[in-house]
């Protein structure tokens, strides 16, 4: 860098611009970076066996010098799913609004991280971390004390909206603070990172409190158990749901543990009120009429492991649904989740149980932003740049098609990409190369050990089976010294397939004869040999590419 010239602002991107979810960027100015959220994202059909996807920290852990702190704008799991993965990395400090901290501990807690750094901010409070002075802005979102936030750079002020929408009547929090934004954009923003999700939908978001009236109805005169399932993180929603409840003099029961562990988090922070004897166990649903019990419940994407699954497949431990339940669905579908959710509901009916969704009843309100709403935030923060951010690909290129609509020059829109780098100066932004990025697949205790490789093989063995052969050698005598015996799983039922097994054995003893006839003797290549022969004929013979694991015995070195 030329002697007395200052440096640029590099912004990063480590997730949550290729997909639903792993919200994940850095913001750089000379020896100071900070990082805002850090989420995971869920498996995809292709990853067998995954059970979270987390951002690649590589380029954070190259700079850990220089890393100040981690800021958090809301505590959705795409948001802060991955911060004890990132905890066990890095110690530095952490800022979130207090029912975010509340759910960060109890994650914690469960990952046994000690010693973290957590610091309580509100909306309306700044923190100075290094170059960067940080302004939590209130936001509307489908959880309480979410937020924006204002990184003031040498090169301009960042505006980062996280997850928001517009909703002047939202459910016992403030309405999104306009004045605040407005005012920022009087002052000036340099650039505006804007969540992109509902980029390509018209209108407005309705507003969370509109669900109320439909609740009522639902109750209203209904004799059945009401069993509901929505996020778990909705913490608005299911308020709502206890205060129909209670007005339908009906008691309330939570099941699913991440459902059980927000509320018992959001009522021990004052988010979530119920009169005292409202909520009780789900062990004693059973002890009340129908009539006189509401279930709130994990499982609205239908995830083969939630409460609401093992209820309706008569899994669960204490409630089996049927012809005295209405099940409500009150979300919409994530992308991919439709055929789950699709199985869950068949299930539901052929049980007798009535199913109402968000498809055909006003049970769901989204949590972002639509068309109408981006159009005011970014008339309001008049950004001279404009990144699109939170969303799939599509959603970016809607939202940077608005921002053109609004009358901004394409050379001031940049689309993002995991790893890339975009420099922000005083003047300019451009896009400046990339870093190492990407996911990294957690499965189990196993961190980043599950790679494209595993993934092959496991879908091979889902797919076609595997054939497992053994055999002895003795290299001395160029004889076979134990015979080679197949087994196999996922790829032939052995009972009615003997002939295929017997002729599988017979190329194997075939083909180590031959090897042993040409000197070849080295088990490595013999089982090189032995796979290569085997697949051969079991593809001929039946058109599938079982994985082949060949296992021999050296017999001919005892001593």
């Amino acid at each position: 860098m030329p002697k007395n010239k200052k440096p640029n602002v590099n912004i990063v991107f480590l997730g949550g611009v290729d997909g639903i979810g792993m919200n994940m960027t850095a913001f750089e100015y000379g020896g100071d970076i900070i990082a805002v959220d850090c989420g995971v994202m869920f498996p995809e059909d292709d990853m067998l066996g995954v059970d979270l996807v987390i951002p690649d920290f590589s380029y954070l852990e190259k700079n850990v010098e220089k890393l100040r702190a981690l800021l958090i704008t809301h505590g959705h799991e795409d948001h802060i799913g991955a911060v004890p993965y990132f905890l066990k990395k890095f110690n530095v400090p952490v800022y979130a609004t207090r029912l975010t901290l509340g759910i960060i501990e109890g994650k914690l807690a469960e990952h046994n991280v000690k010693n973290a750094r957590l610091y309580e901010i509100h909306a309306g409070q700044s923190v100075t971390l290094g170059a960067f002075e940080c302004e939590y802005i209130n936001v509307n979102h489908s959880m309480p004390d979410s937020c924006a936030i204002c990184i003031n750079t040498p090169c301009g002020r960042i505006l980062h909206t996280g997850d928001f929408k517009v909703d002047f009547t939202p459910v016992g929090e403030k309405p999104i603070d306009l004045a605040r934004l407005a005012e920022l954009g009087r002052k000036g923003i340099r650039l505006l990172l804007c969540d992109s999700t509902n980029a390509e939908r018209p209108g407005y978001t309705p507003s969370e409190s509109s669900l109320a009236v439909s609740f009522d109805r639902i109750f209203n005169g209904e004799t059945r158990r009401v069993v509901i399932a929505t996020f778990s993180s909705n913490v608005h929603r299911v308020q709502q749901i206890i205060n129909a409840s209670v007005k339908a003099g009906r008691k309330v029961a939570v099941t699913g543990r991440s459902m059980q562990n927000f509320v018992s988090a959001a009522t021990r922070l004052g988010y979530l009120f119920a009169p005292e004897g409202t909520l009780v166990d789900i062990s004693d649903v059973k002890k009340y009429p129908p009539e006189k019990i509401t279930v709130v419940t994990t499982g609205s994407q239908g995830e083969p492991m939630s409460a609401l699954y093992r209820m309706a497949f008569g899994e669960h431990n204490q409630l089996t649904l049927g012809s005295s339940d209405l099940v409500v669905l009150s979300s919409s579908a994530i992308p991919g989740n439709e055929k789950f959710i699709t199985k869950i509901i068949n299930e539901l009916f052929r049980r007798g149980a009535e199913v109402i969704t968000y498809s055909n009843y006003d049970v769901h309100v989204s949590g972002h932003a639509c068309r109408e709403e981006l159009k005011l935030m970014h008339t309001l923060t008049r950004p001279d740049f404009f990144i699109p951010v939170h969303g799939e690909y599509k959603h970016l290129v809607a939202h940077a098609g608005l921002a053109r609509e609004l009358g901004m020059k394409d050379g001031r829109i940049l689309l993002p990409e995991i790893g890339g780098v975009i420099e922000l100066s005083r003047r300019t932004i451009k896009h400046a190369g990339s870093v190492e990025a990407g996911s990294v697949m957690v499965d189990g205790s196993g961190i980043g050990d599950v790679g494209g490789v595993v993934l092959r093989d496991r879908k091979k063995l889902a797919e076609d089976g595997v054939i497992v052969v053994s055999a002895g050698i003795d290299p001395e005598f160029g004889a076979v010294s134990i015979m080679p015996e197949v087994t196999t799983r996922g790829f032939v039922y052995e009972k009615e397939n003997e002939d295929i097994i017997r002729k599988l054995e017979e190329l194997a003893y075939n083909c180590i004869i031959r090897c042993l006839a040409k000197d070849i003797t080295d088990v490595s290549a013999i089982k090189l040999r032995l796979r290569e022969d085997l697949a051969d004929y079991a593809n001929k013979r039946t058109k599938r590419k079982p994985m082949v694991i060949p296992i021999v015995f050296d017999y001919g070195d005892r001593g």
